[in-house]
Formats: structure tokens, sequence, C-alpha cells
């Protein structure tokens, strides 16, 4: 096996974070007629902040102790797979267990052609956000901002007249409350409503 020299490992080239850089060009929710559209790149950073509000609720109203920045980045990196096989519609990945299956082996594999995309130093800590611990409450944590961010769409296409989100916005509503997660009921109770007024109203005018 050849080993670089440091000067080669420095002038190397690399192509993840031009990867990362292209989730703004993935488009969610394909398969409905929405007002605004919404990539994959926003859709991370609004659940990167709903998780982070998750454990910030776990840790300091009900007394746990969730690592806010690992659900943070589990949330940053769980649609980085999205830029090889592209978002693929809910309906049809939770159609039947064979299909579940394939996509989830095909968003894997994906993980591991991004991985291989960067430095052999940098691989293990990224590896650690982009695959989590499917066990951890952080995991859970992150799980549920994707469904609030999820929920959160469905209020902001209603708010337009988009009656298309009426049925869905039901579903990921019962699909939440059905989790019996604290921290996401603590969040509907003291937050959620406000997603549905407007800036004058939020300003108070």
């Amino acid at each position: 096996m050849v080993k670089l020299s440091n000067c080669a490992r420095f002038t190397m080239g690399y192509d993840f974070y031009a990867f990362m850089d292209r989730m703004k060009y993935i488009k969610r929710w394909q398969l409905m007629r929405s007002v605004r559209e919404e990539n994959i790149m926003e859709h991370s950073q609004q659940v990167a902040v709903f998780a982070h509000a998750l454990a910030v609720i776990n840790n300091k109203i009900l007394g746990g102790s969730a690592d806010a920045q690992k659900a943070v980045l589990y949330a940053v990196y769980h649609e980085c797979s999205e830029v090889m096989t592209g978002d693929l519609p809910t309906p049809i990945k939770y159609f039947n267990s064979n299909i579940n299956g394939a996509y989830k082996s095909l968003e894997d594999r994906a993980c591991d052609k991004l991985l291989e995309s960067l430095p052999e130093e940098l691989r293990g800590e990224i590896e650690k956000s982009m695959k989590p611990d499917t066990q951890s409450y952080e995991y859970t944590l992150m799980k549920a901002a994707d469904r609030l961010a999820a929920y959160v769409k469905c209020l902001e296409e209603l708010r337009c007249g988009n009656n298309e989100f009426l049925k869905a916005k039901k579903s990921i509503e019962e699909d939440l409350h059905s989790r019996k997660i604290p921290e996401v009921e603590y969040f509907f109770k003291k937050f959620i409503k406000s997603f549905s007024l407007s800036l004058d109203e939020l300003n108070g005018i």
C-alpha cells in the first residue's frame, strides 16, 4: 500500500462538502402541490433546530440528560444520502417492507460512498453523525423533530390556503402524539400555535 506524503494529503481534493452543498437541489414533497417548494438542505436545518429544542426541553424542563449536540448532528446529516438517491416520497418508501428494506440498503450504500469522499482522518467523526445510534434517545428526538418539521410544513401550506396538506397534517399530528414523547407534547403546548400566525400577529400588531 502506497503511503501519501503530508504534502500529497494536503493537495489532494475531496468531494464530500460539494456533495453536501447539493442538498439544496433535492426537493421534498414531490407528489404534493406546494405553494412553496422545500429542499432537503433547509429541511435539515429546521430539523436540527427542532432536535436541539427537544434536547434542551429534555434537559431543562424534564430533568433529563440528552446530548443536544448529538441530536443536532444527527439532524444535520439525516437526509444527506439523498444527494445520491433523491427524495423518495413517504407513501412509496413505506408502501411495504420490501421497498423500505431495499431503500434502506440504498441509503446505507450512499452514506458509504459519501464517507469515501472524505479524507480518511475525518471519516470516523462524520460517520458517527451520518450513521447514528438508532437505539439512543437523541435519535428518538431527532426522528420526532423530523416529523415536527413536516407538520410545520403542513401548517405553512394550509395557512396559504392549500388544502392539499390537510390529510398529511392530520396523519402527522396523530403520529406525533402516538409516540408519547414528553418533549414533543411540551413543544406542541408551548410553540405550535405560533406557526399559524402572520408576521404582524407574531409582532403583536
